[in-house]
């Protein structure tokens, strides 16, 4: 059996469907389907293994890694800045950060300048740029 008759008899009892009026009271009928940008960029022959693994829970190793030091730093800046957790957070938040970069390839520029603006942000002062 080839596809292309697969395809013409789908095709026809979905008209067939839809002149019974079978998908007329469907949820969202008449508006515009999700984007997928997340996928926007996949190659085609990719986007379907990338849905199977999506569906399957599957995270990628940096969005697990930001993730993390986003509620690491939520949790940093409850913490008294001289205490021991706080040491260890910052420790456990730079390591994390050196994960990050060495997931992107290991650019330490990238890192340095993502973990000063981390610290900005749950500190709530501004570091002055590198030079």
């Amino acid at each position: 059996m080839s596809f292309a008759f697969l395809e013409r008899i789908a095709e026809e009892r979905i008209q067939e469907a839809l002149q019974r009026g079978e998908f007329d009271h469907l949820p969202g009928a008449g508006k515009p389907l999700p984007d997928e940008d997340d996928l926007a960029l996949v190659p085609a022959e990719l986007r379907m293994a990338y849905r199977v693994l999506k569906n399957a829970g599957y995270v990628p190793e940096e969005v697990q890694l930001r993730r993390e030091i986003g509620e690491l730093a939520q949790l940093l800046a409850l913490a008294v800045e001289d205490s021991l957790e706080y040491r260890d957070g910052m420790a456990r938040l730079r390591l994390l950060v050196q994960r990050l970069g060495e997931t992107r390839g290991g650019h330490l520029a990238v890192q340095d300048h993502y973990g000063r603006k981390l610290a900005e942000r749950f500190r709530g002062k501004r570091t002055p740029p590198a030079e």
